[in-house]
């Protein structure tokens, strides 16, 4: 029986290792700081950055959702 490890039961399940996790995990939270940065812009100044936050979050879900299910699809049949 393997031992629970939090540090790579997640990662796991998405079939990553924590480090892979880490990073995609890091990457993710950089688009979202200069998505961030464009919203607090765009506040400020309504006529820069109108759709930058919303095209963040957008490609940021899609990204998410898209290898999600790369990882849940089984793994094509070989052909015979």
């Amino acid at each position: 029986m393997r031992a629970h490890n939090p540090f790579t039961e997640h990662p796991g399940t998405v079939g990553e290792t924590y480090v892979e996790h880490m990073g995609v995990a890091f990457s993710f939270a950089a688009r979202m700081m200069l998505g961030a940065l464009a919203c607090f812009v765009h506040g400020i100044f309504p006529f820069l950055c109108v759709r930058t936050g919303s095209r963040t979050v957008t490609q940021l879900h899609e990204r998410m959702v898209t290898h999600r299910e790369r990882h849940r699809r089984p793994a094509p049949l070989p052909a015979e």
